[in-house]
């Protein structure tokens, strides 16, 4: 897992060496993209679902806030609060992590078990515009299966969304 030290909107800075949950799902959004928008409740419920079953989410937002000044620091502390989320959204904003971690797109999921190896990466699920014609919860399935002590079922699912908006 690539290492990552960033400012978090609650006024924290979350740094990736300190985390130490067991399954850590890190995922690059921001706040203006309608697919990261429509994904907004389901990661609130994924956060929710396995609060207690030791998974750290972590949000990162990666987007250039010259011309997306919808994505900036400030805008982000107020989709955090709106949003409900529950974990931490971090501001990316010399965008090197996005670059480590080979971040496409918002959303864009990277899942890692406890020896921090890649287990899943990609989409949260099948049908961003309508959550019941979901037929594959990949993001949900491949946490299950870490919480578990299983591999994920899939290890890789093509990530949709907006493209992160490189500076």
């Amino acid at each position: 897992m690539p290492h990552f030290s960033l400012p978090a909107t609650d006024g924290v800075v979350v740094d990736s060496k300190m985390i130490r949950d067991p399954v850590i799902a890190v995922v690059f959004t921001c706040n203006h993209c309608p697919y990261a928008q429509a994904y907004e409740e389901r990661l609130k419920d994924l956060m929710n679902d396995f609060d207690e079953e030791g998974v750290q989410f972590v949000l990162i937002n990666s987007n250039d806030t010259t011309n997306y000044p919808e994505d900036s620091f400030e805008n982000m502390k107020i989709k955090k609060q709106e949003a409900g989320w529950s974990c931490e959204y971090c501001y990316d904003e010399d965008q090197n992590v996005a670059k480590a971690y080979g971040a496409l797109c918002t959303p864009h999921c990277f899942v890692f078990n406890q020896q921090r190896a890649l287990k899943y990466k990609g989409r949260i699920d099948d049908s961003w515009q309508d959550p019941s014609a979901v037929t594959e919860h990949n993001l949900h399935d491949a946490l299950r299966a870490l919480v578990d002590g299983r591999e994920p079922p899939t290890h890789e699912a093509n990530a949709i969304g907006c493209s992160i908006k490189w500076s």
